[in-house]
């Protein structure tokens, strides 16, 4: 069974991840295999994110206000929002701000979602944010050398996969990327204009098959993925259904 999931993996996803596919099934399809790493990845949040609802919830009903930090229009949906958490702590909503936090040297901020209807807490990964902001200072500085973006073939439309290869050959080292939603490595995309983004296709196609989800087209699937997890998709463009798969692009029909 395992042999045939895997099977029908590569087949649902081949006709758009090309490259991307046959580096990540070297470890399987999400959820068939990586699910302890995914488990514990959101257990570690569970405590954290609980205590923060709950502060964030009691001093919206007595400030009339949510407790974030303002940011520019142009910052991402899924990077904006920003908790105060000193805000809730000084005022007494939580006993102190917890460990898995940046605040006190974790790799977390936490955020706010649909913040105008129901605010929930959730989790920006600082871990992914910074490796993809360190490839985006090596394809800065590969295009300052060479006057080209390192770009291998194109998965999306005109969006290419990164050529780490070529990154690495002038002696820049590209970490690995690993998925917050399943653990396994996921690819880093670049657009025509040089700017750098993780790839949740993987993620997003595995969470499509296994709760049997059928989208809009037009729809915004990372959506899914924050719904389905504490994690919000960090660095990322949107994604869109087509021809039964999830397609990577640059801006929302």
């Amino acid at each position: 069974m395992m042999q045939a999931l895997k099977t029908e993996c590569k087949r649902r996803i081949f006709h758009y991840a090309g490259f991307t596919v046959l580096m990540l099934l070297l470890t399987g399809c999400m959820y068939s295999g990586g699910g302890e790493t995914k488990e514990a990845a959101v257990t570690n949040y569970d405590g954290s994110i609980s205590r923060i609802q709950n502060a964030l919830d009691a001093f919206q009903e007595s400030q009339g206000i949510l407790p974030i930090v303002t940011a520019g229009e142009d910052v991402p949906i899924y990077e904006k929002f920003r908790i105060d958490l000193s805000k809730l702590e000084d005022g007494g909503y939580l006993d102190d701000i917890p460990k898995t936090a940046f605040e006190r040297g974790g790799s977390a901020y936490f955020l706010v979602q649909n913040e105008d209807v129901d605010p929930i807490v959730k989790v920006m990964d600082l871990v992914t944010v910074q490796k993809v902001t360190q490839v985006q200072r090596l394809v800065d500085s590969y295009h300052a050398s060479h006057g080209t973006w390192p770009m291998k073939e194109e998965i999306y439309p005109d969006i290419h996969l990164v050529d780490t290869d070529a990154i690495q050959s002038s002696g820049n080292r590209v970490d690995d990327l690993a998925s917050v939603y399943s653990g396994e490595t996921i690819p880093y995309i670049i657009d025509s204009e040089g700017k750098v983004y993780a790839d949740y296709a993987f993620d997003i196609m595995q969470l499509m098959e296994r709760k049997e989800i059928k989208p809009q087209a037009a729809e915004d699937l990372r959506v899914y993925l924050t719904e389905a997890s504490h994690f919000v998709p960090v660095k990322s463009l949107p994604y869109t259904w087509h021809d039964a798969q999830p397609v990577a692009v640059l801006s929302l029909p």
